[in-house]
């Protein structure tokens, strides 16, 4: 038997594994793939997250971007420098996640892929989890299985609020002065936005319908297609993939009894700039000591929920709220809250986990209102 079993290999349950497995924790990662795995994503990463680990990322950074450059309907542009701040780094999330994976399996975790759970049993003081490849067993569970993972639902975690997403992957040359610049447009998708951000050998042009749950998806490829056109790449053998993002849900419980639920899963995603990888961490570092302090006896899984909520959850309705704002008059919100050279600094120190929303909901908030609501603001 296992101290802990975690379902899903992706940057949260790597995360989870690796500081369990540190701790000297006996853990297992059940991966339903087989590793590495093509994961569709924009694959941009806050070099924020190398606090949290003791080893260097380097091996799996394919390229920094220090510049970022916004665009309303692909024209009305703005670029900004990101100054004194670290790069953010742009990643190939199969060479990501399995690179985790690994740091994970040196401390001592151990991985089965190509294993599909397919039900799970609470009994007395365990977890039985039943899967393609047998039976194991464990003192505690996480569900890091992503948004259309069933461990969530299993454990009676509440329903998801899912809106779709989209990436287009480009291999192409990319021209120096583009290879360390990202790049949003605002606008040409109704309710969301795209970007793209460049790899060392192309280009992950993303999309993301964050304000609209009944998005059309054809909308949304087909927006992405006349990005490409429009930004000047051939996407004629792109790869295309449509996925589900999962947001965040004030006062959701992210604890059952003996288990929890961390990044994709627990909906842990930024609704205004789609950044997931960083929280997902985040949860998974968080869930790894509320598990740790389980095992030696303490109760500390509804403390985890607690943390998260206060920790990144808080700031997630601020930035719904800020969305929500924002998607009412987007030009009007791009003029303001997007192309002025401040705030394009602060966008991009959002991006690379410099600032966070808390640090600026009230003056950006303001000046959005007084742009809709005639004297308000005085």
């Amino acid at each position: 038997m296992f101290d802990c079993i975690i379902v899903g290999a992706g940057p949260a349950g790597a995360t989870t594994a690796y500081h369990l497995a540190k701790k000297g924790h006996s853990v297992l990662i059940l991966e339903k793939a087989s590793l590495p795995r093509y994961k569709p994503c924009g694959g941009g990463v806050s070099p924020a997250i190398a606090q949290w680990f003791d080893f260097d990322f380097t091996p799996v950074i394919n390229n920094t971007v220090t510049k970022v450059k916004y665009t309303w309907k692909m024209d009305d542009p703005v670029e900004a420098e990101l100054k004194d701040i670290t790069p953010m780094w742009m990643v190939r999330r199969d060479e990501f996640d399995n690179f985790l994976v690994e740091k994970a399996q040196q401390q001592g975790a151990q991985l089965k892929d190509d294993t599909e759970v397919t039900a799970i049993n609470l009994q007395s003081d365990r977890w039985q989890v039943n899967t393609n490849n047998g039976v194991f067993e464990a003192a505690y569970l996480i569900a890091a299985d992503g948004v259309n993972g069933p461990v969530a639902e299993w454990l009676g975690l509440g329903a998801k609020q899912k809106v779709t997403g989209a990436s287009l992957e480009i291999i192409a040359k990319v021209p120096e002065k583009r290879l360390n610049m990202a790049y949003f447009d605002f606008g040409s998708l109704k309710n969301g936005f795209l970007w793209s951000f460049p790899k060392t050998d192309g280009y992950s042009l993303s999309g993301a319908l964050v304000r609209d749950r009944k998005g059309k998806p054809e909308e949304l490829k087909k927006q992405l297609y006349n990005y490409a056109v429009k930004f000047g790449v051939d996407a004629s053998n792109g790869q295309y993939t449509e996925y589900s993002l999962n947001l965040w849900q004030e006062n959701q419980l992210l604890h059952a009894n003996r288990a929890v639920i961390v990044g994709e899963a627990a909906g842990i995603v930024d609704p205004l700039i789609g950044e997931g990888i960083r929280p997902a961490i985040f949860t998974g570092m968080k869930a790894a000591e509320a598990v740790s302090q389980s095992l030696a006896g303490q109760e500390a899984l509804a403390q985890y929920t607690e943390v998260i909520k206060q920790e990144w959850g808080a700031d997630l309705v601020l930035a719904q709220r800020l969305a929500g704002l924002f998607y009412q008059f987007p030009k009007i919100a791009y003029k303001v809250g997007v192309k002025r050279p401040a705030a394009a600094q602060i966008m991009g120190k959002i991006l690379c986990g410099e600032l966070r929303y808390s640090d600026i909901i009230e003056q950006a908030t303001k000046k959005l209102k007084a742009s809709f609501i005639p004297g308000f603001g005085g």
